[in-house]
């Protein structure tokens, strides 16, 4: 009998303890659309740790250009989300604001205009990392290669900017 009451007791302690917590989270809502915060490894190599030191063991090299989603600054080192979504922190020195994406679908087409019945202009295939010229509206990205070929690809295949 003493469990039974035990469980009457806290159920309903439980479902009024984290109503709150719901409503914190719905009113916070509004303020989760922001933009986020891009930066691109500024250095042929830069090392990416498990902690902001020197001393945290290394996790991963990003080449120069390398697209990283700020998540927090402290103190000369910047936590950082990487395309396949690791946390990692890095030197804040060695990153830099280039606007680079890079390609995350299988394959995307670029475009010559942001249509998906517009011409293309070439094939890009996954991991290839381009320069973000500019972000039109209608879930689109005008894009540049180094090659010199420029274009629009689908904002969905793409991550970074």
């Amino acid at each position: 009998m003493p469990a039974r009451r035990s469980a009457r007791f806290f159920a309903p302690f439980f479902a009024f303890s984290i109503a709150p917590l719901f409503v914190s989270i719905l009113a916070l809502a509004p303020f989760a659309v922001a933009a986020a915060e891009f930066r691109a490894a500024a250095d042929n190599a830069v090392i990416l740790y498990d902690a902001p030191s020197t001393k945290g063991r290394k996790l991963f090299i990003v080449n120069r250009g390398y697209p990283l989603e700020v998540v927090v600054q402290v103190e000369g080192w910047t936590k950082v989300r990487d395309a396949t979504g690791a946390l990692s922190w890095a030197e804040a020195k060695l990153l830099d604001n280039s606007r680079n994406v890079l390609v995350r679908a299988a394959s995307a087409t670029l475009r010559q205009k942001p249509a998906d019945d517009a011409p293309a202009v070439a094939e890009v295939r996954r991991d290839v990392l381009l320069e973000l010229v500019e972000r039109p509206a209608g879930g689109w990205v005008q894009v540049r290669h180094r090659d010199g070929s420029s274009g629009f690809l689908r904002a969905a295949d793409v991550w970074g900017g």
